[in-house]
């Protein structure tokens, strides 16, 4: 027996060269596989089974009788066979029949036979066969033997495809084996809407041509230099920064360098060159084990790591095979939605919007930086949804309804009707919140309330005529470093900051300095700083701002120069105790004086505020609200923090309602406390943009709300046929005794009150 996996693979492999090279018909080169197999391995039987329709095909054998070959069937997850294909798993059994799935089928012939083992044959990512050997002797197959059973599969692979012997009409993206009848697909919740179009995946698959080698040397070379550009590319990342940040991106760069110099990565590819593949295979020969062991992981964090070298594979495949582009670079023809593990926001911006009508996820959370741009870009976001690249082929036609979290694969007409019909009722509503346009946010008893918008790019600009919005209650500062590939120098910052003013014209906007950090951080930004485990409650926002002041001394020149001669509202993110927003502002007031030194004009006058997203905030109003000109509540951030519960994680995204009697009277005591001393508060969270969230803001007194752009219609209709009084008249008995579920009772009180909150 051969004593390695790459010289037992490559003594196969080099028969199986000519065999592919030769102008035979399919079932013949099969024919002589499953003996080359044999005879190399030494078993009794080698046996190929194929996805045909739904089911596994005995193809071909050595060993087994015959006449069984094309009769033999089995369905996926029946038998040992029909689990292998299901799981994508390998079995290495010492008796089969001890296995609870062993199905026997007499008219093999397998009595004889007690060992088994079993590879699947795998093409991007899915099965469309089985490679199976048996022995008489009861023994398990060593290492060896399968580690060269599974090099074979992946040749096979390619063999089984360019003999047109993986069905039309169950390729998936990229030519993967699936089921093409209609599929519901259910997700988190990131951005609301409704979107129709074909699947188009963000990063196209790399598609491997040649599995056998004909120069190994060549090969290795190829996977060198692969490596060295890989290598470069990742140094670059972390190393680009004028100034550094932790936080969770920096975890991931710290990985993939990580990865990117493991030599036991790179020595585990050059092994399977060694067996006889190409550069491309060998790659994906153990980005193949990689997705295996990913099965059977439990650990969260590992699972991570694992994707995270998969993510390294991906980008080292498209080095070594020159397929670079994204679909974005590559251009979108028809309306789509993107399909994608996970995206960062400058990609995300890269796309046509003409083209682009929504995004499915594989990862993402309501507080990525990604599912925030989409809002603003109001592009509709379905985030965690499983199986993806299994179930959506590039090219399917896709229903994306968010606000149901389903995503519809390959409709069937009916669902495309209800679709439509549901589609058109959503935008004869919009159209009549359009209609609202011009008139004020005045409650029926006459109270009037600020409806603001959230914004962070160019083209948020253009929703404040078109939502006739009162101004910007948050505008973003970060987005325009998210977006970009190098640090925005002062410059560009004033530039942004005074077409924002220009646009606004007289309407207010509220800046928010740079909140970056978490799960905002720069990949241009690197630091030395130690790895956080919760970067959502760690070194972000203010308190990495105030540490590098640089950057923050810079913004504040680039809006002091932006609002010359006009009002500055200035806002401070993640402010824990009074003494941090007395060093922000301190900050602010000294470069206000080095301009006003140098003779250059500054503001007309400058309104300073924070967010109060930390619960620690609440405990000392007193000392902060005296030197406050108004105060905003980040409600994101503040309910995560309340409740201990990150709502990235997908088992709490969900778990708590912002209508909760805590959030409720927290807010509350807060709202009157501020107003009390004369501040002014308002909300610039998710909350303020949902109906019945926002009718509760208001009836706790809180009258200045800033939303997404989207929202604002839904909301001024509600706030119109809202008697705030009378809210506010039923709320503190609510609250004093509060309900047992309290979003069923405000619902419950909106309806009967004829609130507009549907």
């Amino acid at each position: 027996m051969v004593t390695t996996a790459a010289s037992a693979a490559r003594e196969i492999l080099t028969r199986l060269h000519d065999v592919m090279a030769a102008r035979s018909a399919a079932q013949a080169k099969l024919n002589q596989v499953v003996q080359i197999i044999g005879e190399a391995l030494n078993t009794e039987v080698c046996s190929i089974y194929l996805l045909r329709e739904g089911v596994l095909e005995l193809f071909a054998t050595r060993g087994l009788k015959q006449e069984a070959v094309h009769v033999t069937k089995l369905a996926m997850g029946e038998g040992l066979t029909g689990t292998i294909a299901e799981r994508v798993e390998t079995l290495n059994l010492a008796e089969a029949t001890s296995h609870p799935d062993f199905v026997h089928n007499p008219e093999t012939g397998e009595d004889l036979f007690h060992s088994f083992a079993g590879v699947p044959i795998v093409r991007r990512e899915r099965s469309v066969g089985v490679l199976t050997v048996q022995h008489a002797d009861r023994r398990r197959y060593d290492d060896v033997e399968i580690e060269a059973l599974q090099t074979v599969a992946m040749v096979l692979a390619e063999l089984i495809a360019g003999a047109g012997l993986i069905d039309d009409s169950a390729r998936g993206e990229g030519g993967t084996a699936r089921d093409t009848s209609d599929i519901r697909l259910t997700g988190l919740k990131l951005v609301d809407g409704m979107a129709a179009g074909k699947a188009v995946y963000h990063q196209p698959r790399v598609n491997i041509e040649h599995t056998v080698a004909e120069d190994t040397e060549i090969e290795r070379q190829r996977v060198y230099s692969a490596f060295a550009k890989m290598r470069e590319q990742i140094d670059r990342m972390t190393s680009q920064a004028e100034f550094g940040v932790a936080g969770e991106h920096q975890d991931v760069l710290a990985t993939y360098k990580m990865f990117a110099y493991d030599e036991g990565w790179s020595r585990r590819i050059n092994e399977a060159i060694d067996s006889g593949l190409t550069a491309e295979a060998a790659i994906e020969r153990v980005q193949q084990r990689t997705r295996m062991r990913m099965r059977e992981i439990d650990d969260p964090l590992l699972a991570d790591r694992m994707h995270d070298l998969e993510d390294l594979s991906n980008r080292l495949l498209r080095i070594v095979s020159g397929q670079l582009g994204t679909a974005a670079q590559l251009g979108l023809r028809e309306d789509t939605i993107l399909i994608a593990r996970n995206l960062g926001p400058a990609e995300l911006l890269e796309y046509d919007r003409r083209r682009l009508k929504g995004v499915v996820l594989e990862e993402g959370s309501l507080t990525a930086h990604v599912t925030i741009v989409a809002r603003a870009m109001g592009v509709p976001v379905l985030g965690r949804v499983k199986d993806v690249r299994r179930t959506i082929g590039e090219g399917d036609y896709l229903l994306l309804d968010v606000g149901q979290g389903v995503a519809t694969v390959r409709p069937t007409p009916p669902m495309l009707e209800a679709f439509d019909a549901k589609l058109a009722l959503t935008q004869k509503r919009r159209a009549g919140f359009a209609a609202l346009r011009e008139l004020p946010p005045v409650t029926a008893d006459g109270r009037r309330i600020d409806l603001m918008i959230n914004a962070g790019l160019r083209d948020d600009l253009a929703a404040l005529d078109v939502t006739g919005a009162d101004g910007i209650g948050l505008f973003r500062t970060e987005f325009q470093f998210l977006v970009s590939a190098t640090l925005p120098q002062r410059q560009q910052q004033t530039r942004l900051y005074r077409e924002v003013l220009e646009r606004a014209g007289d309407r207010p906007v509220i800046f928010r300095t740079v909140d970056i950090g978490g799960d905002k951080a720069l990949p241009y930004m690197n630091a030395a700083d130690e790895e956080e485990e919760n970067p959502a409650m760690g070194w972000r926002a203010l308190r990495l701002a105030l540490e590098r002041d640089a950057l923050m001394k810079a913004q504040a020149r680039a809006l002091l120069d932006a609002a010359a001669g006009r009002t500055l509202n200035v806002m401070f993110p993640m402010v824990s105790e009074p003494w941090e927003f007395d060093e922000a502002r301190d900050l602010v007031e000294a470069q206000r004086r080095w301009i006003a030194d140098r003779g250059r004009p500054g503001p007309a006058e400058i309104r300073y505020g924070v967010m109060l997203e930390v619960p620690a905030l609440a405990e000392v109003l007193d000392l902060i609200l005296p030197k406050l000109d108004f105060l905003s509540i980040g409600t994101n951030d503040l309910t995560q923090f309340l409740f201990a519960a990150d709502r990235a994680h997908p088992k709490l995204a969900e778990r708590y309602d912002w209508l909760s009697p805590a959030i409720l009277r927290f807010l509350a005591r807060v709202t009157a406390q501020t107003s009390a001393a004369g501040v002014k508060i308002g909300v610039c969270g998710e909350m303020g943009g949902r109906t019945l969230e926002a009718m509760t803001l208001i009836g706790l007194g809180i009258e200045r709300l800033s939303i997404t752009p989207a929202a604002v219609g839904p909301v001024k209709a509600m706030i119109r046929s809202l008697d705030v009084g009378a809210l506010r008249a039923a709320l503190p008995d609510m609250l004093a005794r509060p309900p047992r579920d309290f979003r069923t009772a405000l619902q419950n009180w909106a309806e009967g009150n004829g609130v507009a909150v549907g």
